[in-house]
């Protein structure tokens, strides 16, 4: 597919963050970080805590933590990437108030994901719903290293 691509991409801890720097190299894709008003501390992100920021959020899907993230050429690109790691088997939510930030009619959604156990079905109807407009498509679980040559691959695909 032709067009302008971006690389968009949330990491709690930087995993999510070095597959996004190397898919944007191998797709020849801009890249932004999606950072929080509000970053997340170690205890923001105990998933063991039921009292914890990021389940507190997970459970409340109408939750939509500010971002400090704004892309003012978004019109440019066709396709934008959204990397993310899997938090109770969904994107986090500031993806979420990412992709509702703009109107994104008309343009291809891919998201691609890190995981320690989790895979991405469970982020696609999420995401569908904020991407309104969009096509969004199914998306995969990164995880590991991959090389540029497999990730240009995967990312000409879309």
């Amino acid at each position: 597919m032709a067009g302008k691509k971006l690389v968009a991409y949330f990491s709690a801890t930087g995993t999510t963050e070095s597959l996004a720097r190397a898919l944007a190299t191998a797709a020849g894709a801009d890249l932004v970080e999606i950072l929080p008003v509000a970053p997340y501390s170690s205890a923001d992100l105990d998933w063991t805590d039921r009292g914890s920021r990021s389940t507190l959020e997970m459970k409340d899907a109408s939750v939509r933590p500010a971002i400090s993230t704004h892309v003012d050429n978004m019109a440019d690109y066709d396709t934008i990437f959204l990397g993310f790691p899997i938090w109770w088997g969904e994107a986090p939510r500031v993806c979420q108030t990412f992709l509702e930030d703009y109107d994104l009619a008309g343009k291809t959604v891919v998201p691609f994901a890190t995981s320690g156990g989790s895979g991405i079905g469970g982020a696609h109807r999420a995401l569908v719903a904020s991407a309104k407009g969009a096509k969004v498509e199914r998306g995969e679980l990164l995880n590991g290293r991959q090389n540029q040559d497999k990730l240009a691959k995967w990312a000409a695909r879309f």
